[in-house]
């Protein structure tokens, strides 16, 4: 008797997590860590995860930072052309 032929299934990539649960894993992780119950391999996995997930969400706030100081320079120079047209 043959074995049963196996199917494969093409799983799509995950999703990058948005900023909004990046943040509350954050959350999460900090809850565990401060319940004392962790174990030393969890607590650094955890502390690694959290390094990782804060760097994420520190990018994600710099983007928005740069995108709103650039409309805000967009918004000046439409300003100062409405302004210097005759």
């Amino acid at each position: 008797m043959s074995p049963p032929d196996e199917e494969t299934t093409d799983v799509p990539p995950a999703a990058p997590m948005t900023y909004e649960a990046a943040a509350a894993r954050v959350e999460e992780i900090i809850r565990r860590l401060d319940s004392g119950e962790a174990s030393l391999n969890e607590t650094l996995e955890l502390v690694s995860e959290g390094k990782t997930l804060i760097e994420l969400c520190a990018s994600e706030l710099t983007a928005v930072g740069d995108a709103l100081e650039e409309l805000r320079l967009d918004e000046l120079v439409a300003r100062l052309e409405r302004e210097a047209a005759p």
